[in-house]
């Protein structure tokens, strides 16, 4: 009776989870490209990331809810004898939000403002980094090899406290890029 029970428990368990398994798409941040430019004794970054939302999330911005998205770029270097240094961080903020009023979608970073008229066109403007600059001279050696990774994310701390209850319960905030790592040499 109770071998019975378990087998008909876990079949239970596995169609639920067959059932409630988030169906695979596109949705979510990707790397299109990213490349380190020097000029001078300064380095900076040109990104692309194709960002899609899933249709709840959509909706929220429709009705006012604020997404900011976190870009990470680090640039670490491999040491036997000790963890691996890691000499620069560098992190940026983009806020993208709607204002009803004008039907506008309005994107904040690094102090500029730009607005856009549909939901398609504003993703792509958060998605663009051109010309951020995350490397001063002086903070890497010409000398040896780094490895750099860039990372966009959608930061739940900053929704309202329901989505970050919801974020817990399923994947379907969760948006995050994949961090590809590029081997450099300054």
């Amino acid at each position: 009776m109770t071998q019975r029970l378990k087998q008909l428990l876990l079949s239970v368990i596995a169609l639920m989870g067959l059932v409630l398994a988030p169906v695979a798409n596109a949705e979510g941040i990707k790397v299109k490209f990213f490349e380190l430019e020097r000029v001078e004794s300064e380095w900076f970054l040109n990104a692309a990331f194709q960002i899609e939302l899933s249709p709840g999330l959509e909706d929220a911005i429709q009705k006012g809810v604020v997404l900011h998205f976190q870009t990470e770029f680090e640039l670490t270097r491999s040491r036997w004898y000790w963890f691996d240094e890691r000499p620069v961080l560098a992190l940026r903020q983009t806020r993208l939000s709607y204002q009803p009023l004008t039907k506008q979608f309005r994107i904040a970073s690094g102090g500029l403002t730009f607005t856009a008229q549909t939901i398609a066109e504003a993703l792509q403007v958060v998605g663009s980094i051109g010309g951020w600059r995350v490397i001063d001279g002086p903070g890497v050696d010409p000398s040896k090899p780094y490895s750099a990774a860039l990372r966009m994310s959608l930061d739940l701390s900053k929704l309202p406290k329901p989505f970050q209850v919801n974020a817990l319960n399923n994947n379907c905030l969760l948006y995050t890029s994949p961090s590809p790592r590029d081997r450099q040499k300054s």
